[in-house]
């Protein structure tokens, strides 16, 4: 007797199709994942380090860095990060007075802020950081403000000795431990755009060294025009001290992967002094009483005045941002600013100033 055959019921012809849909996804693999859309933040360039980044000596300071809780970080709207029109937005996190600490991950010692490397993932994160600019290393062991005060000191009193014999010897001791600290902060400015997302080829990294503030080609008595030191002296911080912590700084460049910008001549035939008109200068002239700022005896607001002594002006920070831009925009790793017929143009081989 032949038997009729069953036919499936309705759980074993779903039991099926799943199998089938099981084989099909074995076959076929996953459904491809969705391509990231298009990155539609604005973009950014980023400033961090010390009172040259902040814009120091450039005027109309931003409120809330003008003493309000003892933040004293005198950012200024004129400080070249501005004014490169390298991206959508400029965000500038340096801070007057900043030391490496300040700008590396940990507490450091800054007006309050805490650490700029911390603050720069925040910023990475609400904006797309096409460049990070960092001007570092005058507070630290370079310590050029000690520096000045003391060749300032020399020239008010007689008896001193001059900064460059007193200072000079002490160069290869400080820079040395200058660039330890400052590797180690631009360290953590890597890791610190790693934190927000960045591909290390995402993005510019830009190491700047610093232009000289003084020159011995000075048009008057320097006593009477604002700039208090002997010529001889100034003529070493244009020709040596501040070529000595450029090279310290173009080999932190090198040793972390970032591009160098030179400006120890920045300011050349534009320092403070330079010229009969102060106004066509770049760089600022002591802003208090030469004895007072050497030593002591200004009051809390002098003191912030006094700051501003030999900082690049808002004219300064004009003319650095044309380079700065012009740099940022070509594919070199390193060069300088140097002032052709007036304006900062970048120089692929960096000179030594003529002595």
């Amino acid at each position: 007797m032949t038997r009729t055959p069953r036919l499936p019921g309705p759980a074993a012809t779903v039991a099926a199709l799943a199998s089938c849909a099981l084989l099909g996804v074995a076959l076929l693999g996953p459904p491809a994942a969705a391509a990231p859309g298009p990155d539609t933040r604005p973009t950014a360039v980023v400033a961090l380090g010390d009172s040259v980044a902040s814009g120091e000596g450039a005027g109309d300071y931003e409120e809330g860095t003008r003493g309000e809780g003892g933040n004293w970080c005198h950012r200024s709207p004129h400080a070249y990060v501005h004014r490169t029109g390298l991206a959508d937005r400029s965000v500038n996190l340096a801070c007057s007075g900043a030391d490496s600490a300040d700008v590396a991950f940990g507490a450091g010692t800054d007006n309050a802020e805490g650490s700029q490397a911390q603050r720069l993932v925040a910023v990475a994160t609400e904006y797309r950081v096409t460049t990070v600019l960092v001007q570092l290393g005058s507070n630290d062991d370079a310590a050029l403000v000690d520096t000045a005060i003391a060749c300032i000191r020399a020239f008010l009193d007689v008896t001193t000795p001059p900064c460059r014999e007193t200072i000079g010897p002490l160069l290869d001791e400080r820079m040395a431990a200058t660039a330890a600290k400052v590797e180690h902060a631009v360290g953590d400015v890597r890791r610190a755009m790693d934190r927000a997302g960045y591909r290390r080829d995402a993005y510019d990294l830009v190491l700047a060294s610093y232009a000289s503030a003084s020159t011995e080609h000075m048009v008057g008595v320097p006593a009477l025009i604002g700039c208090p030191y002997s010529r001889a002296d100034a003529g070493w911080g244009r020709t040596t001290l501040f070529p000595r912590l450029s090279a310290t700084l173009a080999g932190v460049a090198e040793r972390t992967g970032a591009r160098f910008l030179d400006m120890a001549r920045a300011t050349e035939g534009f320092e403070a002094c330079s010229r009969v008109d102060p106004a066509q200068e770049w760089q600022r002239r002591i802003t208090v009483d030469a004895h007072a700022f050497a030593y002591g005896g200004l009051d809390a607001a002098a003191y912030h005045v006094a700051a501003e002594s030999f900082h690049p002006s808002a004219a300064g920070h004009a003319a650095f941002a044309g380079c700065v831009g012009e740099f940022v925009r070509s594919a070199l790793p390193a060069a300088g600013c140097v002032p052709v017929d007036g304006r900062l143009q970048v120089q692929r081989t960096v000179q030594t100033p003529a002595a």
